[in-house]
């Protein structure tokens, strides 16, 4: 999507797998099979979607992916083979190094693994290593403070962060903020303690990147919300004012997790709200 100022894609880092359960929540797996079939081990394959916005103050992403420091844990358990977010951000004409911002929507593993990589040597440095990287604090604190429901939403760990922290490269952010004209962070909790979600106002299109609000387009229905939701109840009343606006308002929805559809709008029809898919890479 493209502006006189303002350019935004979604950027891959391929995909994974996710036990359904947990996926759907509180969703019957005889309703939620229909949309996402499992495999023998119950898993469904979701998307690892980052999206860049390439404005005239900065090139800007959102969220970066698993990566490639755990390729075996990662390929084992969750069907990540390789990380792709590096090749597809130079695909867009955009390097690591030229990465301005990333926002960091929370630290959960598979948002914000990419965040740092592995040198020749072995030592974890920052993929991004001109970066600013904003997170909530509140986001940081419970990362690093997890109760035993929240530690399995970090994975293999987020220790690999301590380092962004050391050489200064991370900003805390503190509620709702402007990054940079026409793109806002808002906080929605509900996922985790500080989740936020990214907004972008191209100046003909308005694009919400939803993180794990609405981690699919089989979650737009209001039950369906993740287990792995720290307070379901917050995620349930966001999710409800969000979706309101976004058909109010023709907003243009990205999917963090989306699979086969990682984009779409908003359709009132006679049988309720239906998403438009469109192709956004």
């Amino acid at each position: 999507m493209t502006s006189s100022n303002v350019a935004v894609r979604v950027v891959s880092d391929g995909s994974f797998l996710l036990d359904g359960g947990p996926v759907f929540g509180p969703v019957p797996k005889v309703l939620w099979e229909r949309q996402a079939k499992p495999d023998r081990k119950n898993r469904v394959r979701l998307g690892l979607n980052a999206m860049l916005v390439k404005t005239p103050q900065a090139n800007i992403l959102v969220d970066a992916g698993i990566g490639n420091k755990e390729p075996e844990v990662c390929k084992d358990i969750y069907g990540h083979a390789s990380s792709k977010l590096l090749r597809n951000l130079r695909a867009q004409g955009v390097t690591a190094r030229e990465v301005d911002f990333v926002i960091l929507t929370h630290l959960a593993f598979f948002h914000s693994g990419g965040a740092t990589r592995l040198d020749r040597e072995g030592n974890i440095v920052p993929t991004f290593p001109k970066a600013k990287y904003l997170v909530q604090r509140r986001a940081w604190d419970e990362a690093f403070n997890p109760d035993e429901r929240a530690i399995p939403n970090f994975g293999p760990g987020i220790e690999h962060l301590r380092v962004l922290e050391e050489r200064g490269m991370i900003e805390f952010l503190d509620g709702d903020t402007d990054i940079v004209p026409g793109v806002q962070v808002m906080v929605t909790d509900g996922y985790s303690e500080g989740h936020q979600i990214v907004l972008v106002n191209t100046g003909s299109e308005r694009i919400v990147y939803l993180s794990n609000l609405i981690p699919t387009p089989n979650h737009l229905p209001l039950p369906y919300i993740t287990a792995y939701d720290r307070f379901p109840d917050q995620t349930l009343s966001a999710k409800k004012e969000l979706l309101a606006r976004c058909e109010k308002e023709g907003w243009l929805m990205v999917f963090a997790h989306g699979y086969h559809d990682n984009a779409g709008y908003l359709e009132r029809r006679r049988t309720g709200l239906s998403l438009r898919p469109v192709n956004f890479s």
